[in-house]
């Protein structure tokens, strides 16, 4: 590249202009938002990011930002709240720290370029959607919503939740909660939302508004963020709830010598960005380097000036690159080298010895965002310590309550440093001004009392240790990676069948190191899984609400389970929400032991509804709710028992994750009868499958014992060989096995094999002895499987025992203390069964069930085969509960014209067209569930005269729902 300026007057003095731009005279910091506006005539529509409305005229229609590209009506200049990304960061009071995802970003806008994200690598917050471009990523403001906020001091009576608005990217047709206009627009960031409640509203309306959050339709259900602790805030989220993070070398900060192309952002719709040959050839393209660390690696961003640009207007254009809002005659340029056109961008205030920094309070009791304290190099921490509590109207007598803290804000994380006493402030500014002036102006010091370190509960879960070993085995491999300065203070509880277990500390900052010393760690070629969980604190869930604890299993349903649990993290707390692949169902029951009312909802398939059941088996005397109502999100491939209690035949994908929320709410409770099965073996050893998800050791139980728990049902013969060869198939290709159609597929390919096959059970009814209620069954020699049923639901929604009336039998359902037995006579009934042509045969009723078999013998219980030897198998009541949710039938459409009050339940709704209408069962009526709803709504005006023919209507489908559910689950 040529140089054509002559750096050498370019001289190192600090620049007179106080302007911050080139060319547009709007003094600095004018309306105190950081934007720089700039008249523009725009070619093409254009519309105002605060009003949402066209810009109209033929030339200077508009004003834009020079940096964030934020467009304006002249006469909205004056009324702009949205600040520029230039001071976003400093109005932060408690920076979040943000937990990057990649994702599906089409028509989306980025939240610090303002531009539209379309085919350019982008992330997203997955907690709070906020959306930027990879390049824009380090101008990210650290602003995530705050789920754990808990305060000591503080009572429930005297919590008071605010809002937290995220500006743009609002769902269609969104409606101001306070001018009931629209406020949404698919052409710009506009419009805001609350991420707790969920209310939209214009930029202008929106502080009008009440300050105070109610959480909206979701209130009774969610977990609320002043009930929940963390150690420290600066932990990033996936740490405490294990979400997966881009990798950092997949998002390159700024350009470099080794990439030759500069500043490409592809954006179609923008003319701010023109090629190299649409250019004047009077403007020239300079590379800042903003500090030493830049010129080591090579790193820099370009500006693009007049060739005929002067000093002052090349420090405007390098504090307008970096997104600095600061005096620029502060601020100098040096030439960093000469044979390639560059320069050295430098901190130099009027006295190096001294200047001013922000002390934040923190979560001390005090209104103030920040206090500005001038220091000198010779300032101490007790100094500022003194000043900043003075300023904050705090005593500071006693300092050896607080201590000073250097927060360090990069890319939407945050990074914590405890200050020694003998340290200065203003000393660390200037080095970091030296390294780099971006991360000088991402720095801040924050006010701490010490007791915010110390804790009575802080908890770490360790996962993937060798099963079932002692506890004094267990301790030496944690002593051996952690060694005894970051020693727990208490181990347990230990769940030995998973080899996990809970460590507690005392101290947060111990707590913090151990978490990251555990996590590199490998024992056995494992690598630890390792959590740092929240605490709840209980007194602060108020009265009425009962939190949803979350279950997703992520590999279920192809996608599905990614894309909801994603959902249900932006719009509950993440701290309520657990992914099972990270260690199972254990932490989030473990976060919940002290809640004395809560809800689950498991989304999976059944054999995920077994695993979170059992897992609630074993730490249920340990907690204050030992069976808490489950609901269901089928996401497995039969979901048998998410038929029977309405939930649906599998989640497509297409409902709404807040539909499903607002389902679980209206859910009613009810019983499940679950049964323990006793296989006792002839032979050692061969008793039960030990990868299956099922099992459960008891040690006082021989080795040819084994012992489980039955929810569904449970197979013998035909039935459980065509399951155990699923379940072998898929152990050998698991990636193949990701799609609901996919699954069943095989299931009739293997049915077809076994019909041509030579192979047989005709002599079934030979091999087994069945007794029902200490009464032995003789069996149909026609007979070639038995299934023991608990709900009417078996192989994807089939009803083997049928609807027919009769009365040797008792109307069975799945909360009458009874099991059903039904035999099939091969692959051809299975399928006529399966396909509703034909029943099972019915052979018993009873609630003891003993079986005898004298050869080895596919069986399977809930899905989970093995080949058992010969044997005794018992199937008899447990003693262990289980509550579930069954859906609701039917729900009235809330037909009241206006959104209800912010203060009001739901009043966080945002659209009346979204949150307003409850949602639809999606039983096997869900169309004429609808219809009636719609019929409902328009009967209930006085006088239209459609009114007795909706009812009758209504009526007939009232009438059909109770005849089906009669006979289902009477």
């Amino acid at each position: 590249m040529a140089n054509n300026v002559n750096l050498s007057k370019i001289s190192s003095l600090t620049v007179e202009n106080p302007s911050p731009t080139s060319d547009s005279g709007v003094s600095y910091d004018r309306f105190g938002h950081g934007h720089y506006f700039s008249k523009k005539t725009f070619h093409k529509p254009t519309y105002c990011h605060h009003c949402t409305d066209m810009l109209w005229g033929l030339i200077g229609q508009g004003f834009i930002c020079e940096i964030c590209n934020f467009v304006v009506h002249e006469r909205c200049l004056k009324t702009v709240v949205s600040p520029c990304s230039t001071v976003a960061t400093n109005v932060i009071k408690n920076p979040v720290p943000h937990c990057w995802t990649e994702g599906h970003l089409k028509r989306k806008f980025c939240n610090v370029c303002r531009k539209r994200i379309e085919d350019q690598t982008a992330v997203r917050c997955e907690v709070c959607e906020y959306c930027v471009h990879v390049e824009c990523q380090d101008f990210s403001v650290p602003d995530c919503k705050e789920c754990a906020t808990y305060v000591p001091e503080q009572e429930l009576k005297e919590v008071f939740q605010t809002h937290h608005w995220r500006e743009g990217n609002l769902p269609a047709n969104s409606k101001c909660h306070y001018c009931k206009k629209t406020c949404w627009s698919t052409e710009c960031l506009a419009g805001m939302r609350c991420e707790w409640c969920g209310i939209t509203a214009h930029a202008a309306c929106y502080r009008h508004l009440s300050h105070e959050c109610n959480f909206g339709w979701l209130q009774s259900i969610m977990l609320p963020p002043f009930g929940v602790s963390i150690p420290r805030t600066d932990v990033p989220l996936e740490t405490i709830i294990g979400v997966q993070r881009k990798k950092e070398s997949q998002t390159p900060r700024i350009f470099s010598d080794d990439i030759p192309e500069l500043d490409r952002r592809g954006d179609k719709d923008s003319d701010d960005f023109p090629s190299p040959k649409d250019k004047d050839k009077d403007e020239e393209t300079i590379k800042v380097f903003d500090g030493n660390a830049s010129m080591k690696r090579k790193t820099y961003r370009t500006i693009t000036i007049s060739r005929n640009a002067n000093k002052d207007q090349i420090v405007a254009a390098c504090l307008r690159v970096f997104h600095i809002h600061d005096d620029p005659r502060h601020y100098i340029i040096t030439d960093a080298y000469g044979k390639r056109y560059g320069v050295l961008f430098r901190y130099k205030p009027p006295n190096p010895d001294e200047g001013t920094i922000r002390v934040y309070p923190g979560r001390l009791n005090v209104t103030d965002t920040y206090r500005v304290i001038t220091v000198t190099i010779d300032t101490g921490v007790a100094e500022v310590m003194i000043e900043a509590l003075d300023q904050f109207g705090l005593d500071s007598s006693d300092l050896n309550r607080y201590r000073l803290v250097e927060v360090s804000l990069e890319k939407g994380c945050v990074h914590e440093r405890t200050m020694d006493n003998n340290e200065s402030p203003w000393a660390i500014i200037r080095g970091l001004a030296r390294e780099s002036i971006r991360q000088k102006e991402n720095t801040r010091f924050y006010l701490q009392q010490v007791d915010e370190v110390y804790c009575s509960n802080i908890a770490i879960f360790v996962g993937n240790l060798p099963a079932n070993l002692s506890q004094r085995h267990y301790e030496r491999i944690l002593v051996n990676f952690l060694g005894k300065p970051y020693k727990y203070r208490q181990i347990g509880p230990i769940y030995y069948e998973y080899g996990s277990m809970i460590l507690t500390y005392d101290n947060a900052d111990i707590a913090v190191k151990a978490y990251y010393m555990l996590r590199d760690s490998v024992h056995d070629d494992k690598t630890l899984l390792v959590l740092l969980l929240p605490n709840i604190m209980p007194h602060m869930v108020p009265k009425g609400v009962r939190p949803l604890l979350v279950f997703v299993n992520v590999k279920s349903g192809g996608c599905q389970g990614l894309e909801l649990i994603s959902s249900f993290r932006k719009l509950l707390n993440p701290y309520q929400v657990y992914d099972l692949e990270n260690g199972g169902p254990l932490p989030g029951l473990y976060v919940f032991r002290h809640i004395k009312d809560y809800k689950i909802l498991v989304c999976g398939g059944d054999g995920t509804v077994g695993w979170v059941l059992q897992c609630l088996d074993n730490v249920g005397q340990d907690s204050e709710c030992q069976s808490p109502p489950c609901a269901i999100v089928p996401l497995g491939t039969g979901n048998d028992l998410a038929r029977v209690l309405r939930w649906g035949p599998g989640y497509t994908g297409q409902e709404d994750p807040i539909t499903v929320l607002k389902d679980v709410i209206d859910a009613e409770e009810i019983r499940l009868d679950r049964w323990t099965v006793v296989i006792h073996s002839e032979e050692t050893g061969r008793s039960v499958d030990p990868s299956s998800g099922q099992t459960s050791s008891n040690p006082d139980c021989q080795d040819n014992t084994a012992i489980m728990v039955m929810n569904n049902y449970f197979g013998l013969g035909i039935d459980a060989d065509l399951c155990l060869g699923f379940h072998n198939a898929r152990e050998e290709n698991p990636e193949r096995f990701n799609s609901r159609l996919h699954n069943k597929g095989v299931y009739v390919k293997m049915g077809l094999k076994k019909m041509v096959s030579r192979k047989s059970w005709q002599n079934f009814s030979k091999d087994i002895r069945l007794e029902v209620d200490g009464k032995l069954v003789i069996l149909d020699p026609k007979v070639e499987g038995i299934i023991v049923l608990n709900i009417l639901s078996w192989g994807s929604g089939a009803n083997p025992w049928g609807p027919e009336k009769d009365d040797q039998f008792s109307k069975p359902n799945h909360y009458d203390g009874m099991l059903e037995v039904v035999g099939v006579n091969g692959v051809v009934h299975m399928g006529q069964i399966q396909s509703g042509l034909s029943s099972a045969k019915r052979i018993a009723q009873g609630g003891h069930i003993r079986i005898k078999l004298s050869t080895e013998m596919p069986v399977q219980v809930d899905g989970e085969p093995w080949i058992q030897s010969p044997g005794e198998l018992v199937i008899l009541k447990s003693a262990l509960k289980a509550t579930m949710l069954r859906k609701s039938k039917m729900k009235r459409r809330n037909t009241e014209p206006s959104l209800p009050g912010v203060n009001e339940p739901g009043g966080g709704g945002g659209s009346s067209g979204q949150l307003s209408l409850a949602s639809v069962s999606t039983s096997s009526v869900s169309t004429a569930s609808t219809t009636a709803s719609n019929v409902e709504g328009i009967g209930s005006v006085p006088g239209v005269t459609p009114t007795t023919i909706a009812s009758g209507r209504r009526a007939k489908i009232i009438e059909k729902e109770e005849r089906l559910d009669k006979i289902l689950y009477e």
